[in-house]
């Protein structure tokens, strides 16, 4: 990481240098590198040098460390021996095999969970459509990817099957880091998007198991009614990408680090 970066990700470190003394540090870096990677201020191929990292924030290395290496567990950054960490690089064939395996799953959540949901969980289910709905009108695709992961996490503990649960439980992470969850690079509508969860919602609202199991299934797997722009090659409307794309174009050009 040059030390002599400016902006983006080293603007990030300085800005949020004091609440680290307030909170568990550890934590507090975890979740400050975790959405430096989601929102690209850290790109693919950047190197994390925890000693930077350390000093940027004022803080020993001992924190810094311990949040390296969970996110190295979650598969957001790769350790090369002699070299250090590394953001990784998703390739689509990983994305695609992520979808496989997540598709079945959500399947039978939905089967069970629309046969015994309560209100109160519908409801919780109902608040996290209502953050897609802000995170979109907001341009924050952190945000839309947390609440939809939330989203999918739920519906596989309403489904009652707690062997369903774990397995989620295993796969989710390796989902998060795929961003085979809201997808990132997503274009097309995220606001049909978020009303596409909705619809899902009322699905499991109805008790129809066997259309929620479908419309999950197919959401999974990327079939669902929201067309994305990069397969259908339709013109876009206002979208969270579009701001996001230029974003990154801008934050690669002040990456803190880059070894290609």
């Amino acid at each position: 990481m040059a030390s002599n970066a400016t902006g983006g990700f080293v603007s990030t470190l300085a800005t949020n240098k004091d609440r680290f003394r307030k909170t568990l540090i550890s934590d507090q870096v975890y979740e400050l590198l975790r959405q430096a990677v989601v929102e690209g201020d850290l790109a693919p191929n950047d190197r994390v040098v925890e000693s930077e990292i350390a000093r940027r924030l004022g803080v020993s290395q001992a924190p810094v460390r311990e949040a390296v290496k969970r996110l190295a567990r979650e598969g957001l950054l790769m350790h090369v021996p002699r070299r250090g960490h590394f953001v990784i690089e998703i390739s689509s064939q990983d994305a695609e095999y992520a979808r496989q395996v997540r598709e079945p799953l959500e399947r039978l959540a939905a089967q069970l969970a629309a046969e015994h949901i309560t209100e109160e969980q519908l409801a919780e289910l109902d608040a996290l459509v209502e953050r897609m709905h802000e995170a979109v009108d907001a341009n924050d695709v952190s945000g839309f990817r947390d609440a939809d992961i939330e989203f999918h996490t739920l519906v596989s503990q309403f489904a009652g099957n707690p062997f369903l649960a774990r397995m989620w439980e295993v796969i989710e992470p390796s989902l998060r880091t795929l961003r085979a969850i809201s997808d990132p690079l997503f274009d097309g509508d995220w606001c049909a998007m978020a009303h596409e969860h909705g619809r899902l919602v009322d699905l499991l609202r109805s008790g129809e198991g066997d259309k929620a199991a479908a419309a999950f299934a197919d959401h999974a797997a990327g079939r669902g009614p929201v067309p994305d722009a990069r397969e259908t090659k339709q013109p876009r409307k206002r979208t969270v990408a579009k701001k996001t794309a230029t974003a990154k174009k801008t934050t690669a050009k002040k990456a803190v680090t880059k070894n290609r």
